[in-house]
């Protein structure tokens, strides 16, 4: 991230209309919500994914607890966007970086296992003509795995106190019809199998979280000292349609061949809570996220569902 100590952007021909500057500065940050990410964030969560598996059952429930570090770094200057059907825009966003492990599982080195690490940045997009829509949010991320998105969303209004959690299932169903769920026995934790993460490495997930994630994200001891919620929505399908953008891209691998995928990413959901709470008089900033992507093989959608509660440092 130290690149960016001497990066600005800048116009290098021709320039945004002057109105359009001046519309920018008359705001508190170019970056909106965004600008309350700015930071390193550490914290732990819950991840959940149905793997394919090769032999006697197609898939494997994976299980995680883990150790989570999100970093967000202001990308100086404005970014213009050069306009055809309408004048141009400036965007403004923040370079991320998230790391997580498992707490539980270590890897060769002795030290907690990592399983995902992902570099992105988030984009404050503001009012078009052409397309007509709102301003917006927009995260742009590349996972190792072979798959880069774009989900595009909204800034919510904020809200006093904690924010209400939705249920979210990791339930598969059939590809195109959400309503038909098709349940699988590892999804029930007293259930015996070979094809789910064993109990010793998971000590403390739950039942409850299993069917619903989003339940760890309830149990944050800060709960009840939350003052105001902002929240962020975003995802790869329209939220504004039929303009919004948005999409994956996943490479030849996990698209697989003429017999179906081996597991590719078709759909990322996800809300992103920023929470202000107090602390033993202090002031503090805490992140909560519940994120979803589809990934499709063997004729069904199975839900990858990722939750956390992290700090502002």
């Amino acid at each position: 991230m130290d690149i960016l100590k001497d990066f600005v952007f800048s116009s290098v021909s021709g320039k945004v209309p002057a109105h359009r500057a001046l519309a920018a500065m008359a705001v508190a940050s170019p970056l909106g919500a965004l600008a309350d990410l700015v930071g390193t964030w550490k914290g732990t969560g819950f991840n959940q994914i149905w793997r394919p598996n090769q032999g006697s059952s197609d898939h494997f429930l994976e299980l995680n607890e883990t150790i989570e570090t999100l970093e967000f770094t202001e990308i100086p200057g404005d970014i213009p966007n050069r306009g055809l059907l309408q004048g141009d825009i400036n965007l403004h966003g923040i370079t991320y970086l998230q790391q997580v492990q498992d707490a539980n599982v270590l890897g060769p080195s002795g030290k907690p296992a990592g399983i995902h690490i992902e570099p992105g940045i988030w984009v404050n997009i503001p009012a078009t003509t052409n397309p007509l829509d709102p301003a917006t949010v927009a995260r742009l991320a590349n996972i190792p795995h072979g798959t880069s998105f774009v989900a595009q969303g909204s800034v919510l209004p904020s809200i006093p106190g904690a924010p209400p959690f939705p249920v979210v299932s990791i339930t598969p169903f059939a590809i195109g019809n959400p309503a038909g769920l098709i349940p699988f026995p590892e999804s029930t934790l007293t259930t015996p199998s070979a094809f789910r993460t064993p109990s010793g490495d998971i000590p403390h997930v739950t039942q409850a979280m299993v069917d619903n994630p989003n339940v760890f994200l309830s149990s944050a001891p800060n709960l009840g000292a939350i003052t105001s919620t902002t929240t962020l929505t975003i995802s790869t399908q329209a939220l504004n349609p039929p303009t919004s953008g948005g999409g994956t891209s996943n490479i030849a691998f996990l698209q697989g061949d003429a017999g179906g995928p081996n597991a590719v990413a078709v759909q990322m959901d996800a809300t992103f809570w920023i929470e202000t709470f107090a602390d033993a008089g202090v002031t503090k900033q805490q992140l909560q996220y519940s994120q979803r992507v589809l990934l499709n093989f063997n004729t069904l959608s199975w839900p990858h569902v990722s939750v956390a509660t992290l700090i502002k440092q």
